[in-house]
């Protein structure tokens, strides 16, 4: 077909004032990937919005249609009154005039940033973009890729032109899973533009639902870069505090102790040692680094720090089989109870949760484990890492690891702990929520 001929690229003047249309709903605005970052955003858009929710997996879709978050963070009162259509069926993002990829982007068995669900949205939203339309990235990457990797697929399959035809903005999510009081409408949102117009649209569009206001990036690379170095600094802070339990551990020092003393200075940055887990924190310096390498530098500080924290989780497995050892004479009859498997207290999300590498470090020792968790799906555990919820607690355990801070966990006593354990247990206690409480068994914290 001749250019001239074809709709997309034909040299009719556009309305590139997209939030005009938007507040008048007359066009829609699409969220693509409605996990535990798209599907708030998608809900809070609809109070303003039309709405199209759009994600690949159809079961988590049926969910949703009935007023269910797979995700488990909102209630089904978030629903209520939302302009929203959600589906999986690309057809109805012919309708959208701003699109919003809020999709995962998790790294391979090799750390290495792995870019397919972001490349899938990619295209997703190439095969519908027409002229006028916005697309804004939410899903963290390196700096580059959304000009350097996804805008060639948007241009490619479209046969459109960025800024010609389309605009493309960057806005890095900030939601942070399990906590009520820093939300998307508390938290204050970045947002970029590939021009100055795209900017003030973008913003505008966030502004409708972020009450705490918006800051103007200078571009798309440094709004890129923003995201990617906020959890990479809290790595290297974790990463600190997690060496310094290791060596004050030789030193029969309580690291909480320690912490505590040290926080009485006006400017000690409070972090506590822990399992760094999930798809943030854990996940984010290596897009970093990734592409630090590409570019021929190495980021000694900061693969030093993934170092520190990815090894913590097989630190703590053989603290807890040192103690079994000590013990427990035959490791065939030894039993742990692991208290938590979810990457974070109060979520239920178990993806890269770094509490695994400790169970199957302890199962290699043919010792017994039992995990439970208030928060975890037994089917999605059994899935994802072939490990089963426990139905019931014991009495008899040799070790209790307590992961994370649940709040069902937190009212539980020594009583409690006494009741499940020998007299020779130990209490391996990783944020120190039981500091102070253990008298009569053997206690353990980072």
């Amino acid at each position: 077909m001749n250019s001239t001929n074809n709709p997309k690229n034909s040299k009719v003047a556009i309305d590139m004032n997209v939030f005009d249309s938007l507040i008048e709903k007359k066009t829609k605005l699409a969220v693509i990937g409605l996990g535990y970052v798209g599907l708030p955003l998608a809900l809070e858009f609809a109070k303003k919005f039309s709405v199209v929710g759009f994600d690949v997996n159809e079961s988590r879709i049926k969910l949703m249609k009935n007023g269910v978050d797979p995700s488990k963070e909102l209630s089904s009162s978030a629903f209520i009154g939302a302009d929203i259509v959600f589906t999986n069926d690309p057809a109805l993002l012919k309708e959208v005039s701003f699109f919003v990829v809020a999709v995962p982007t998790p790294v391979d068995s090799l750390n290495k940033p792995d870019l397919r669900p972001v490349i899938s949205a990619s295209n997703t939203v190439g095969n519908v973009l027409k002229k006028g339309d916005y697309v804004v990235y939410e899903s963290t990457v390196y700096p580059g890729c959304t000009e350097e990797d996804c805008l060639p697929l948007l241009e490619s399959l479209s046969g459109l032109k960025l800024n010609e035809d389309f605009k493309l903005g960057y806005s890095p999510e900030r939601i942070n899973p399990g906590d009520k009081f820093r939300t998307l409408r508390t938290v204050v949102k970045v947002v970029s533009g590939s021009d100055e117009h795209s900017l003030d649209q973008v913003a505008k569009v966030y502004e409708t639902v972020v009450d705490a206001g918006v800051f103007k990036a200078k571009s798309i690379k440094v709004a890129e870069a923003s995201k990617v170095i906020e959890n990479t600094q809290r790595d290297l802070n974790i990463a600190l505090m997690n060496e310094l339990s290791l060596i004050f551990d030789k030193m029969d020092i309580n690291t909480y102790d320690v912490l505590e003393a040290a926080g009485t200075k006006w400017n000690f940055l409070k972090f506590s040692p822990g399992l760094v887990g999930g798809h943030c924190i854990g996940v984010d310096p290596y897009y970093l680094t990734s592409k630090a390498a590409s570019l021929g530098y190495e980021a000694k500080v900061i693969a030093a720090s993934r170092f520190i924290n990815d090894n913590m989780a097989r630190n703590v497995a053989r603290k807890i089989i040192r103690h079994v050892l000590r013990t427990t004479p035959d490791l065939n009859k030894a039993s742990v109870l692991v208290k938590g498997v979810t990457f974070k207290e109060n979520v239920s999300d178990i993806r890269n949760s770094k509490i695994i590498d400790t169970v199957k470090e302890i199962l290699a020792f043919n010792i017994n484990v039992d995990i439970e968790d208030p928060y975890a799906d037994g089917d999605e555990v059994q899935k994802e890492y072939g490990l089963k919820l426990a139905k019931s607690i014991g009495k008899e355990y040799d070790a209790v690891l307590i992961t994370v801070p649940h709040d069902q966990y937190l009212p539980l006593d020594e009583e409690y702990y006494c009741s499940i354990t020998k007299p020779s247990a130990c209490i391996a206690d990783l944020k120190g929520i039981m500091k102070d409480k253990i008298t009569e068994r053997a206690y353990w914290t980072l």
